[in-house]
């Protein structure tokens, strides 16, 4: 399909408008919308919160009447199903709109083409495919859970420049900048989840919350998760600490979850794999629970087996100007390496200064 000028100024627009909601819409998809008409942008919205009215809604609202015959622009296909709200496509219709363009088809299944399918038998010139890449950028979890059942899992690491994360005895405050900290911030307000280990619980006692008051809303506190498959972590931790909620998976007996749920922990047992609880097991059941975007802040091992499993999506590094040397921790425990043609291979999505660290974000090859 072709594309204006003025096509790709609209959707640009309805982007920037889904990325206003990072922070806010989990676990639906951030999605921004605009209505225009004679070369005029009319109306804009975006879907802030689940529960709340989606973005061609609130665009059509703001438009009015100007929106009949109008061209309206969404990052997502119009949903045409009963969730939380009911269906965008009737109120596209209803507004009696002229055009539709959507970026992208919605995964969802209850989707998946129908929209567009009622749109264009109810008589409405609708197309899709414009900064589809970027659509599919800003919603990675949305897509992936709707796609392959999983969420998009990213790891995260600040180390120094020779790419260690903590001294031998585990010491690790602070390798990296302040900057570099309020920019995890900013990570852990977008995922849905925020997965640990109970070693790393042990060693270091972490709240691994969102703290920053200058996040859009951080009040929303993403699920903590503590992978502890013997139970051994230490009732007093302050992960079980307000703000928000800890769950943790384990695979012991039932009978030993009593004093956990009395802290007001939610446990699961999961099964087992020959090294511990199957992380496979782990992604699914996160993915059950609509979880999109899952933030890893661990040690090396659990970080090891999250990318031996072929589990992780993305590392987020923050690479400290300073140097450790050979006996402090490595980012991934991995068995060694027969051949180069085993490396795990990665490409780099984005690198840039954040205060005196640099932050590397790179995607792992399918």
């Amino acid at each position: 399909m072709s594309f204006n000028e003025f096509d790709q100024r609209c959707m640009k627009r309805a982007l920037e408008l889904a990325e206003r909601a990072l922070e806010t819409t989990d676990p639906n998809p951030r999605v921004g919308s605009v209505v225009a008409r004679d070369q005029q942008i009319i109306g804009e919205g975006w879907h802030e919160r689940p529960g709340e009215p989606h973005a061609e809604v609130l665009a059509l609202r703001a438009a009015g009447e100007a929106s009949r015959g109008a061209d309206l622009y969404v990052t997502l296909e119009p949903c045409s199903h009963f969730g939380r709200t009911p269906p965008c496509i009737n109120a596209l219709l209803e507004a009696g709109v002229g055009r539709v363009v959507c970026a992208m088809v919605d995964p969802d299944p209850r989707v998946r083409g129908s929209g567009i399918e009622r749109l264009r038998d109810a008589g409405v010139k609708i197309e899709s495919g414009l900064c589809q890449v970027e659509a599919r950028a800003l919603n990675p979890g949305f897509v992936q859970r709707m796609e392959h059942g999983l969420p998009w899992v990213r790891v995260k690491f600040g180390a120094s420049l020779d790419g260690r994360t903590a001294l031998a005895d585990g010491q690790s405050r602070w390798i990296t900048s302040e900057e570099s900290r309020a920019d995890v911030q900013r990570w852990r307000a977008r995922s849905s989840v925020i997965l640990t280990g109970s070693g790393t619980v042990l060693r270091d006692d972490p709240r691994l919350d969102v703290r920053s008051s200058n996040l859009q809303a951080p009040s929303r506190q993403p699920l903590r998760v503590v992978l502890d498959s013997e139970l051994s972590t230490s009732l007093d931790a302050r992960i079980f600490d307000p703000p928000g909620r800890t769950l943790v998976f384990t695979s012991t007996d039932t009978s030993r979850w009593a004093p956990f749920e009395a802290r007001g922990v939610q446990v699961e047992r999961l099964r087992r794999d020959a090294n511990g609880l199957d992380l496979w097991a782990v992604m699914e059941r996160l993915a059950q629970m609509e979880a999109n975007e899952v933030w890893v802040e661990s040690g090396p091992r659990l970080a090891g087996a999250l990318l031996n499993s072929g589990l992780v999506n993305e590392i987020v590094v923050y690479v400290a100007p300073s140097v450790l040397g050979s006996t402090a921790q490595a980012m991934f425990e991995l068995e060694p390496l027969a051949s180069l043609q085993q490396r795990v291979k990665l490409h780099f999505q984005d690198v840039r200064r954040i205060g005196p660290d640099i932050r590397i974000i790179a995607v792992c090859e399918a």
